[in-house]
C-alpha cells in the first residue's frame, strides 16, 4: 500500500517507515576499510577545556562491558532485528567527564565523522562496540571498534571510531555535509535535510 509520498507502508511494528528487513549485514562505507593494529588503537574524549580523556585496547577492555541486542535501521532502507553486540556503555566511558558544552563529533580512523547530540548518547543509549554476534568485530564493520547507537539511522554509529570531541553547537558531519539530516532519526525518516 502507497502512502501519500509513494513509499510502501510495512505492516511491520518493529520496522521505522520506508525501511525492509534483510537478513544479511549488508556492508557500506564512505571510503576504504582502514588497517587498525589493536596495540595502536586508541579512543578519546576532548573536553572543551582541552582536556583529553584516553583509552587504548587494554584499558579500553578492561572497562566494564555489556550484551547488547538491539534493531539497526540504515538511511539505505534496510533494517536487521535482534543484533547482537558486546561493548562499553558511553555512560562509562563519560562518567569522570565534565562539560558544558551539548554535542560531540565522533572521529574515526579513516577520517570519516559524524555529529550527535550529547544527551542522545548518554542513559544507556550508545556504545563503543568491539563483538557482533559473539566474535570479535570485523574490520569491514567497523573492527576493532564503533560506534552503536540504535536509535539513530546506521551512519551515526560511526565505523573504526577513534574519539570524541565535544562541541557547543551542532555541526554536520560527513554524510551531514552532504545533506544527510543532522538528527537521523528512522522513526521521523530524518534521512534527508
Amino acid at each position: 500500500m502507497a502512502t501519500f509520498g509513494g513509499r510502501r507502508r510495512n505492516d511491520n511494528p518493529a520496522l521505522p517507515p520506508g525501511q525492509h528487513l534483510t537478513e544479511s549485514f549488508p556492508v557500506l562505507s564512505a571510503g576504504p576499510t582502514p588497517s587498525i593494529d589493536p596495540e595502536k588503537w586508541e579512543f578519546f574524549i576532548h573536553t572543551e577545556t582541552g582536556y583529553t580523556h584516553r583509552w587504548n585496547w587494554t584499558q579500553f577492555l578492561a572497562l566494564p562491558s555489556e550484551s547488547i541486542t538491539v534493531d539497526i535501521h540504515c538511511v539505505t532502507s534496510w533494517s536487521k532485528l535482534g543484533t547482537g553486540w558486546r561493548g562499553v556503555s558511553m555512560d562509562t566511558l563519560f562518567a569522570e567527564v565534565e562539560t558544558g558544552f551539548d554535542f560531540v563529533m565522533a572521529h574515526s580512523y579513516g577520517g570519516y565523522t559524524t555529529n550527535l547530540p550529547l544527551e542522545e548518547i548518554l542513559d544507556g543509549r550508545a556504545w563503543i562496540a568491539y563483538e557482533y554476534d559473539g566474535e570479535a568485530l570485523d574490520p569491514e564493520h567497523g573492527g576493532p571498534a564503533r560506534l552503536l547507537v540504535p536509535h539513530r539511522y546506521f551512519w551515526k554509529s560511526a565505523k573504526w571510531v577513534r574519539g570524541l570531541v565535544l562541541q557547543r553547537e551542532d555541526k554536520p558531519g560527513f554524510w551531514e555535509e552532504y545533506g544527510y539530516n543532522l538528527h537521523g532519526d528512522p522513526w521521523r525518516e530524518e534521512r534527508y535535510s
